[in-house]
């Protein structure tokens, strides 16, 4: 399939979504969400993916939504977005933090140079940021007169607390990867020339692993931040402990274990 906004690439199991407007680093417009938005719903579906890496072509990760396009209602009626989507209030620049928040199996942003306004918010929907040395992060809407958006508001103060998102937020400032490391916004940094291999490894580790505990424990850890109480939580953990159970990976594991050696996980 032939897009005109994204490259997508896929290698033993790992998929690599690369958004490819290198000319405007990488800013969201209508036809990029639609491209991603439709390869990331295929991609969900797909068994033999097991895990996503989104990263920037050129110098920039994403400088947000690209502000010199005009999207009328019209526009998007004709976008090829599906009636119910329309209805969301995900459409537009959101669609595609909704199809990160749906995708099932880990996803890794690998993120190079500018993650601004959309396109921080765009990092914070992934599971996993790895970064270049380079990069850099901001929540510019205050400086357009506008309001944190895309998830912003909700993704922020879980990773790095009320008032850490609430400063970031409040004077649009950025941030190097040093200081996004030293307050738990990124889970590592690397060289720039070591990025995509970086992010690569640890997406391909993941993918070997046994897919039904990976994707379990990343449905029982956004679920956990919705839990009313331990107890719930724990009764969610025994459901998809006894799933688990169910699993060849499973036997596997148990296996392994006894034999003294390293599993050999098939995904099943």
């Amino acid at each position: 399939m032939t897009f005109q906004s994204i490259v997508v690439d896929v290698k033993e199991e790992v998929a690599t979504l690369t958004l490819n407007r290198p000319e405007k680093l990488n800013a969201l417009n209508s036809l990029l969400l639609q491209e991603a938005a439709e390869v990331m719903r295929e991609m969900n579906d797909d068994d033999k993916i097991k895990a996503l890496i989104i990263t920037g072509a050129g110098r920039s990760f994403c400088s947000g939504a690209d502000l010199s396009e005009k999207v009328s209602a019209a526009d998007i009626n004709q976008s090829g977005i599906n009636r119910r989507e329309r209805l969301t209030p995900f459409v537009h620049y959101g669609l595609m933090i909704k199809k990160i928040e749906e995708f099932t199996k880990p996803v890794i942003a690998a993120v190079n140079g500018i993650a601004a306004g959309g396109g921080l918010a765009l990092a914070l929907a992934c599971d996993i940021r790895i970064v270049s040395e380079d990069a850099r992060f901001a929540s510019l809407f205050v400086r357009r007169g506008l309001v944190a958006d895309c998830g912003t508001t909700f993704y922020l103060p879980r990773l790095v607390g009320i008032a850490k998102a609430l400063e970031m937020m409040w004077t649009g400032d950025f941030i190097d990867a040093a200081e996004a490391y030293r307050i738990g916004l990124v889970n590592q940094v690397v060289s720039s020339e070591n990025l995509l291999m970086s992010a690569g490894n640890f997406a391909l580790r993941l993918a070997q692993g046994p897919s039904v505990s990976i994707e379990l424990h990343k449905r029982l850890t956004y679920e956990g931040l919705k839990a009313d109480s331990v107890q719930i939580q724990m009764a969610n953990e025994d459901y998809a402990r006894y799933v688990c159970r169910q699993t060849e990976d499973f036997k596997e594991g148990r296996n392994s274990f006894l034999e003294k050696r390293d599993p050999i996980f098939k995904g099943r």
